[in-house]
């Protein structure tokens, strides 16, 4: 396929993409156990009523929700799309920079040593820890003659996630407080918090979002091999910081904001790929409207197929995530490291 075809075929995914977002906005602000009708949705916004209860709802609740699933959706993806590009791993996800588990830790040491109890009191410790963890696997993974080799940050990010991870269990076994707070913030999901903790971290996930992409030509580069982007008159050094730290700022805003969602950040950059090629400037541009579709639809979904109660969105990118996984391993001959 010629470049101006590949070029054609992306922008065409772009518009579909965006189009998708508008529809999942929609059934995001309009679906759930009470369904509001548009023309309702748009009076909400345009001429609220204090007194009706369709426009509270969504005022209050639904709009919040959508927030920070568009947020969070676009971090991720972003985050996951840098991370597979740094590491030239398919499999790669945020989760490998132990973001996860640093973000469970400090929410635990949150509801234990300091007695916060609610989603949006755990907003700076969810950041905190997701961002401390991912610093520490890419210093440690630095270090040395071979430094910021895709394998070490990888082995270095499964130790780190896996001392945090014991630590976690070691707290829920012993504090029967801190499992029944912590559980419902572990699923990963977008109800009980609020716009205030969107304001709290959209300032570092927005400067995260530039700094992916100031990468993607160096990402582009490093896919043909780290000697060749150095050959070609690239920092390869400097692209590896500009992605961690932005993998950094992307994940733990939108681990604060919606819990340790799996998966979306390694479904994206998959699906994207086979519609819009491997270019990297295309793949970031199209991942912000795709990761936030993909979670704001997965939100939707949640709250229809269980109903009158609702299923987590991180459990439906879970359910979605879990079998794709499972084929990428089967069919996947060779991970580049």
């Amino acid at each position: 396929m010629s470049g101006v075809a590949r070029t054609r075929r992306a922008r065409l995914v772009l518009v579909c993409v965006i189009v998708l977002l508008g529809g999942a906005v929609v059934l995001s602000l309009g679906v759930g156990a009470r369904a509001i009708a548009p023309a309702d949705v748009v009076q909400a916004f345009f001429a609220p009523d204090p007194d009706s209860a369709d426009h509270t709802v969504v005022l209050s609740q639904r709009v919040p929700r959508t927030v920070i699933g568009l947020l969070a959706g676009a971090a991720l993806a972003l985050a996951g799309t840098v991370m597979q590009g740094l590491t030239r791993n398919p499999l790669a996800d945020p989760g490998l920079f132990g973001v996860n588990a640093g973000a469970a830790v400090a929410v635990l040491a949150a509801i234990t040593l300091a007695g916060i109890t609610t989603p949006a009191g755990f907003v700076w410790f969810a950041f905190a820890g997701a961002a401390v963890a991912a610093l520490v696997v890419a210093v440690i993974g630095s270090r040395g003659a071979d430094g910021g080799n895709p394998a070490k940050l990888a082995l270095t990010g499964a130790a780190v996630t896996a001392g945090l991870t014991a630590v976690m269990l070691m707290i829920l076994t012993t504090n029967r407080e801190a499992l029944d707070v912590y559980r419902y913030w572990s699923v990963g999901g977008l109800t009980a918090r609020g716009l205030d903790a969107v304001a709290a971290v959209a300032g570092p996930v927005a400067v995260g979002l530039v700094l992916a992409a100031l990468c993607a030509r160096g990402l582009d580069l490093i896919a043909l091999g780290e000697e060749t982007a150095t050959g070609l008159g690239h920092n390869v050094t400097r692209t590896r910081a500009l992605g961690i730290l932005a993998i950094v700022l992307l994940c733990g805003g939108a681990t604060a904001i919606a819990g340790p969602i799996v998966f979306l950040g390694l479904l994206v950059p998959h699906a994207l790929r086979a519609l819009a090629g491997s270019d990297y400037r295309w793949l970031l541009l199209i991942g912000a409207p795709a990761g936030a579709a993909v979670l704001l639809l997965s939100d939707v979904l949640g709250r229809v197929i269980a109903l009158p109660g609702e299923v987590q969105a991180g459990l439906v990118v879970a359910f979605v995530g879990a079998p794709l996984l499972i084929s990428l391993v089967l069919r996947t001959r060779q991970v580049a490291l």
